[in-house]
Formats: C-alpha cells, sequence, structure tokens
C-alpha cells in the first residue's frame, strides 16, 4: 500500500481515505499523526518537527494554513534542506494539491499542515 492521497481540504477540515479529519496533521509515509500541536500555533519552529527530521521522504511539504497564517522559521526549512529534502510552505489547498501531485509521481512525501486560517 503506498502512501495516501488526500480526497479533499477545506477550512478545518482534511479528508483522507473516508476519514475526515479536523485537527492539524501530519501525513508520512508510514502513518498519520492527527492532533499535531505546535509551542505556538501560528508558528512552525524546530521543536515542532523535531521528531519529523529524519523522516525517509524526498519532499516536505508545509500547509501554513487556509489564509497561509502559520510563519515558518527559516531555520525549520533549512534543517529539511540540509537532509537533501525539496521543501515546499504553500497555503494549505495549495499544499494539498501539491502534496497529491508528489505521492501521485512516485515520491515520498512529509505533510505537515494547518487546517484553520
Amino acid at each position: 500500500m503506498g502512501q495516501p492521497l488526500i480526497d479533499g481540504y477545506d477550512f478545518g477540515r482534511l479528508e483522507i481515505g473516508g476519514e475526515v479529519i479536523t485537527q492539524d496533521v501530519v501525513i508520512t509515509p508510514q502513518r498519520v499523526v492527527k492532533g499535531w500541536w505546535r509551542l505556538e500555533g501560528h508558528r512552525l519552529q524546530i521543536p515542532d518537527v523535531r521528531d519529523f527530521l529524519a523522516e525517509d521522504v524526498d519532499a516536505v511539504v508545509v500547509g501554513t494554513g487556509y489564509d497561509g497564517m502559520m510563519r515558518v522559521d527559516d531555520d525549520v526549512v533549512d534543517a529539511f534542506r540540509r537532509r537533501g529534502r525539496e521543501v515546499f510552505v504553500l497555503r494549505s489547498r495549495e499544499a494539498v494539491k501539491k502534496y497529491n501531485e508528489l505521492v501521485r509521481a512516485g515520491r515520498k512525501v512529509l505533510l505537515l499542515i494547518h487546517l484553520t486560517c
């Protein structure tokens, strides 16, 4: 079984495999981590991604929210790039599109997505 595709996204709502998720989420090639929480809700920092830095992925997609309100610290992007990961930081609707595009292309993708604001 390959990495799941996302069936739909709207403000505060992500659908994957027929399940509706209403909390921020992390999707790796091996698992879906629901209820992903950050030190500061609208800021992504190294402690928020520490558990995911060693994931065996080709690309990292960060969804910054429906309106793009979540800021991503430069050192987060740098940490993934130093590990050879391609990094995309996009509003959540565009992040879902990019994630699906990469998965369909056979890439292993880490998605970190803020579902609201």
